[in-house]
């Protein structure tokens, strides 16, 4: 029964990935159709976040209140809502509006389900977990290209995974009895369902608590600058061109997607310390490649650079309850999360704000600058927690 729960939660981390790239990859049909300037995606993309980071800040109470099984179905019946109301607009106010729930109900899901599983499940499970979500967020354009290329619409393409979406909320919810039974015959669920919400004054004063703050918010930030950035880079600064650019820009997903499947093996040898500073390593070596002109050195960056974002930020959610305790983990994985959405939301475009007025060449000292502060901040975090953890045994 226990192998069926984590398949469904297999599913679910899938489902995560299905919608988040949607909207880049109907955008160019979307504004032409609505008539509005290229530039307004930003504005549905930065209501979605700041849901999700409400939602994300919120998940301690929730999961407390309702268990992980019921924020996760509810959560995904709410993103399947939002999507089919994505699929039945035909303006951009209404596509605003959607995004409201589309994002509270991205946070929700997202938050209670990295700490289920950091507590009820080994780190190659939470590796391969993201894993899947990479295979959902590479489904969700291959879905939204049938529906463009079979003259179908973008309204098709978000009703396809609105009702896949649909199906899954179902399968949640007929599944909660096997999250209760999970959650009742381990020691770990003291964290999950029971006690009090902690406010989030008192959870960013824990030890440690900021430093992992910062952590997140530079992982995701590096992350998603490469992933915004990086085939400009190429094209301006390399020498590629656009058509040749687009397809490396790819590599670096691969890596991430491969990289995590990989990952899941060698948490069997390394421990989720051990498998960030791997990762950290991996992506000191892309940025270095950057630097040299050249096409192989361009590709094995942007390899690099995927294979050493995939264990790190499985690794630092799965390490949170050894680090803060199974009572706070939740709490903790919220505001990580929330911060890891600020560092998405904000630090891309200001890259770009520098490579508009100063240069795009500067891509590998910005990646280098947020990978030396998450460093830091990671290895501060350690320091903190461990210390903490030394003070309440003597004690």
């Amino acid at each position: 029964m226990l192998s069926l729960l984590l398949v469904i939660i297999y599913l679910a981390f899938i489902s995560l990935g299905l919608p988040d790239s949607l909207l880049g990859s109907s955008w160019p049909v979307i504004y032409r159709e609505l008539a509005v300037p290229v530039s307004y995606a930003g504005i549905i993309s930065m209501i979605i976040a700041v849901g999700t980071v409400i939602s994300s800040l919120q998940s301690d109470r929730l999961t407390r209140k309702l268990g992980a099984g019921k924020v996760t179905a509810i959560s995904v019946g709410i993103t399947a809502l939002a999507l089919l109301g994505f699929s039945v607009s035909h303006s951009f106010l209404l596509l605003c509006l959607w995004a409201i729930p589309y994002g509270l109900g991205a946070g929700s899901v997202d938050a209670a389900l990295n700490n289920y599983v950091a507590l009820h499940y080994a780190s190659r499970h939470m590796s391969w977990l993201h894993c899947m979500w990479g295979v959902g967020a590479s489904l969700g354009p291959a879905i939204m290209s049938w529906a463009l290329v079979g003259g179908r619409g973008w309204n098709a393409g978000y009703r396809t995974i609105a009702l896949l979406q649909i199906a899954l909320t179902a399968v949640l919810t007929a599944s909660l009895p096997l999250w209760r039974r999970r959650s009742s015959g381990s020691s770990g669920a003291a964290g999950e369902a029971s006690g009090k919400a902690l406010p989030l004054k008192e959870a960013v004063r824990i030890p440690g608590a900021r430093a992992a703050m910062l952590s997140f918010f530079c992982y995701c930030a590096l992350e998603q600058t490469v992933g915004l950035w990086g085939g400009s880079y190429l094209v301006l600064h390399s020498g590629f061109s656009p058509e040749a650019a687009a397809g490396l820009a790819s590599l670096f997903f691969f890596g991430i997607t491969a990289g995590r499947a990989v990952s899941g093996f060698l948490t069997l040898k390394l421990d989720d310390t051990g498998m960030v500073r791997l990762g950290q390593v991996l992506i000191a070596a892309g940025v270095c490649a950057l630097l040299f002109p050249g096409g192989i050195w361009a590709e094995s960056g942007l390899v690099l650079l995927g294979l050493g974002c995939a264990p790190v930020y499985p690794s630092m959610i799965h390490a949170t309850p050894a680090r803060f305790g199974a009572g706070q983990s939740q709490a903790i994985i919220g505001i990580q999360m929330a911060s890891a959405y600020v560092g998405t939301c904000l630090m891309p475009p200001l890259f770009g704000l520098l490579a508009q007025h100063v240069s795009i060449a500067w891509l590998p000292g910005y990646l280098l600058l947020l990978l030396v502060l998450m460093f830091c901040m990671q290895e501060k975090t350690i320091q903190l927690t461990a210390a903490q953890a030394a003070e309440k045994g003597g004690c």
